[in-house]
């Protein structure tokens, strides 16, 4: 879809871009010649200058660069040119970032390998582990997962990022992570119930009681969360495919979900639930 975007152009908004597009200009090359454009002429010489430059940027694998020039509800336009060198993050922690918080686990998911930190353990293996991708994606990722990252492990990531929570919200679907799941009917089986409160609880269960069974249900959970989040990017980018007109040739198949290397143990997650006082 990036080669046929033209949004990222200084002066060109999604009105224009529709435009060129209706005029039967649905990618770089077709711009690349001298004809006419319905653009002012000033307009039609920067767009071509950028395009080139676009293309440098494209073939040396810079995500960054369009990153930067997307908006954040159309960062998914990203996705099907940088799939190959994605990672779907999702962290867990004891708290929304006050005094003595901190992270506890870290899932990446890169649609063929699944990857897990635990504090204490070898968190630290993350910042090195990351470096091996182009593109991020996160829900909510911009707001809480990347700054709590940067505030309490000292992580910069400086790849691109697609935060869904703005292409699915564009989409009309909101929520938080699991509503949107169950707007689009994703199961999350054993797991349905359990947020992120429960993960904190997992957590200090864990420690408390040295429950390694409460360990691997949080991981469980936190490695859903970013084998779901595959999906839901799939899903995203195919809804927001289809208002272009490359509905047909666009369109991405849906992901095959892994088998995840961890099981919810039933006994804890009860025991802990009953604890819950309900509201």
């Amino acid at each position: 879809m990036l080669t046929n975007t033209f949004c990222h152009v200084p002066s060109i908004g999604l009105g224009t871009e529709r435009r060129l597009w209706e005029a039967g200009l649905h990618s770089w090359q077709a711009l690349s010649g001298t004809g006419e454009l319905p653009v002012s002429k000033a307009r039609a010489a920067t767009l071509r200058a950028q395009l080139r430059e676009s293309l440098e940027h494209l073939a040396d694998g810079d995500a960054g660069y369009f990153s930067d020039r997307l908006r954040s509800d159309q960062h998914w336009r990203m996705f099907r040119e940088f799939q190959h060198s994605v990672a779907y993050l999702d962290i867990e922690t004891t708290g929304l970032g006050g005094p003595g918080d901190y992270v506890t686990t870290i899932a990446l998911y890169d649609g063929r390998s699944i990857r897990t930190y635990v504090r204490d353990r070898n968190l630290s293996d993350f910042q090195e582990d990351i470096r091996d991708y182009r593109l991020i994606v996160t829900y909510n990722g911009k707001c809480f997962d990347l700054p709590f990252l940067r505030e309490f492990l000292g992580v910069r990531l400086q790849q691109a990022h697609i935060d869904l929570r703005y292409a699915l919200a564009s989409l009309g679907y909101r929520g938080g992570l699991k509503g949107c799941e169950r707007q689009l009917g994703i199961d999350r089986g054993e797991l349905d119930g359990v947020d992120g409160y429960f993960g904190v609880l997992l957590w200090m269960d864990f420690l408390r009681h040295d429950n390694e069974r409460a360990l691997e249900t949080l991981l469980a959970y936190n490695t859903l969360d970013v084998v779901n989040l595959e999906t839901l990017m799939v899903h995203a980018y195919n809804l927001k495919i289809a208002q272009t007109p490359f509905a047909s040739s666009h369109r991405l198949p849906m992901a095959s979900h892994p088998e995840i290397p961890f099981k919810p143990d039933p006994e804890t997650i009860g025991r802990i639930r009953s604890r819950i006082q309900p509201w």
